[in-house]
């Protein structure tokens, strides 16, 4: 004890500086400092002040480093006592600007690792593709999903499709279950101008067959064109799907229940059941719900199956027959009972979490995954996902629209509730947003933006008196577009800001286009729609489990795996 009083007391404090963002694998650095009341005591030997490697490579001087803190005791009373005034100052504004650098980055802090294909592999990816042939031109008419099942009309129950099918295999025969790790990721291809539409391929049946299906997460059912006989179809990409007489769903499976919400009578008595499903730009789509084999790619290489429930669509009209030269129907990713993520949670398959990422080059593209395995958590922006007044639909409150800072339509914004649809390829805003948004970018271009009524690539489109060949040309003129939602925790930025390639389209004619368009002419509960052109360059994810919607800049390149350092 004697000895102990004689010696000075060492008194510690500990800085842990983090890596610069765009290089998180140097590693952080942590620097210790004695304190005594001692004025002969010297400062710490250099080995107190490392750099820690990354988990995979410990070095020797972690350990030496580790053993060295370990030896210093702390008392927080005497601690705070000899502390100088200025240094504590200086700590404690130190750790404040930390708290908030890090709650505001949008940059990746944790370890990043490429998908390892020895690894045991939790994601299967979901990829999107080009759709060619569809593009130029529409002539004033932009497809708009946001599918609703509406009540039986004439022409549902004509069909009957029990009759002159025949018999496949039983269904556990064909394949043996097989269950779904907990991500599946799919890549996705497609861009906005010309083809205005991303999509992923599935397979579906036995033997397994390729379709094409447009990606949308404003639709509950999943779809497929489908020989029942076909009364009114696009060609495709695929032949038809063909079912079988024992994969018609019966009236009386809980399923039908949700297509036939809005019908006014069910037929316990009929051997199939069907639907009918009316989207925002007044397309439709006519079918029967089937019940097959869905089989995903996983990431790892492998292939598993799930049975799946799914429309078996025989009568398409409207510009749905546009968007299907060169697809096969569409994936519906909301959050209705009878989508695709939600079928597959239900079968404890995967966590019920939908993520897209559209990549911003103008050669398109991307991937999107089901499950959380690739969602980092801590780096995104989350915002509360609403349940009214839609129920199945991904929305949140808006709070303002600005561009460039500025204000767009005050009065009337606030809250307004905005809907993320990746079946949707424009966006859309309120009225008077919109109209005051032409006027802003108007206004900056001055005399040498002259607006083309020739042009009918989009509802507005302007020549510019210098040459254009890409949104990047105009970049040092326009502003970026800042959407403010309400969020639950305040230190977390919720507004997501939107560049000019985020709103702006470059023809083949060299003219400039507005990619927002009017959405009080849209026939939906909704004015203001995020469509594809505002969802690129973003990882959106979407939380069912926990009723969140969230994003992050990303290239959209492939899925990382996000991991906590052991130290985090």
């Amino acid at each position: 004890m004697e000895e102990n009083e004689e010696s000075p007391r060492l008194k510690g404090i500990v800085i842990i500086t983090l890596p610069p963002a765009d290089n998180p694998s140097l590693g952080k650095t942590i620097t210790a400092f004695t304190l005594t009341d001692e004025s002969q005591f010297q400062p710490p030997s250099n080995h107190h002040q490392n750099q820690i490697e990354p988990p995979s490579q410990p070095s020797q001087s972690q350990e030496d480093s580790q053993s060295t803190h370990a030896q210093i005791p702390f008392s927080l009373k005497r601690f705070l006592f000899y502390i100088p005034i200025p240094l504590f100052g200086l700590v404690f504004m130190s750790l404040i600007a930390l708290s908030y650098w890090v709650s505001f980055s949008q940059e990746t802090l944790y370890e990043l690792r490429e998908i390892d294909d020895d690894q045991k592999s939790n994601t299967i990816i979901f990829p999107l593709f080009p759709k060619g042939g569809i593009g130029g031109s529409l002539q004033g008419e932009f497809e708009i999903k946001l599918g609703r099942f509406v009540g039986s009309n004439s022409k549902i129950g004509k069909i009957r499709l029990s009759d002159g099918l025949s018999q496949r295999k039983s269904l556990k025969s064909m394949i043996a279950e097989s269950k779904i790790d907990s991500t599946a990721v799919l890549p996705l291809k497609g861009n906005i101008y010309p083809d205005g539409l991303y999509y992923t391929y599935v397979l579906v049946g036995t033997p397994p067959r390729p379709y094409f299906l447009d990606m949308d997460t404003g639709s509950d059912l999943t779809w497929i064109q489908c020989d029942a006989p076909c009364t009114s179809c696009a060609k495709g990409a695929h032949p038809f799907y063909k079912p079988a007489a024992n994969t018609i769903i019966r009236s009386d499976d809980s399923y039908c229940a949700e297509v036939q919400i809005n019908q006014r009578t069910n037929c316990a008595t009929c051997h199939q059941c069907d639907y009918e499903i009316e989207y925002a730009d007044h397309s439709s789509s006519i079918g029967v719900l089937a019940r097959d084999k869905f089989h995903m790619r996983n990431s790892n290489g492998s292939i598993v199956s799930s049975n799946f429930v799914f429309g078996c669509a025989y009568d398409q009209q409207g510009l749905l027959l546009n968007s299907l030269i060169k697809t096969d129907g569409i994936i519906g990713l909301s959050r209705g009972k009878i989508s695709l993520p939600s079928q597959l949670a239900n079968q404890g398959n995967v966590r019920n979490v939908v993520a897209h990422c559209l990549a911003a080059e103008a050669g398109g593209g991307g991937y999107m995954f089901l499950g959380n395995d690739f969602v980092p958590y801590q780096q995104i922006a989350w915002v509360p996902m609403l349940n009214i007044p839609f129920i199945t639909s991904y929305h949140t409150a808006l709070t303002k629209i600005t561009y460039g800072g500025k204000g767009l339509s005050s009065g009337g914004i606030n809250d307004e509730v905005v809907l993320f649809d990746s079946g949707s390829s424009y966006t859309y805003f309120p009225k008077r947003a919109y109209n005051e948004l032409v006027a802003e970018l108007e206004g900056t271009f001055g005399e040498s933006l002259i607006q083309d009524a020739s042009d009918n690539t989009l509802p507005v489109c302007w020549h510019i008196k210098f040459p254009v060949s890409s949104v990047a040309d105009i970049r040092h003129i326009v502003k970026p577009l800042g959407l403010h939602f309400r969020s639950k925790w305040w230190i977390k930025s919720t507004k997501l800001q939107i560049p000019p390639e985020g709103y702006l389209v470059i023809n083949n004619k060299g003219n400039v286009c507005l990619g927002i368009l009017d959405g009080s002419e849209v026939q939906h509960g909704s004015s203001l729609i995020l469509g594809d052109i505002s969802l690129r360059g973003q990882l959106f994810v979407y939380d069912n489990v926990n009723q969140k919607i969230g994003w992050i800049k990303s290239d959209c390149s492939r899925p990382k795996r996000f991991e906590r350092p052991p130290f985090s």
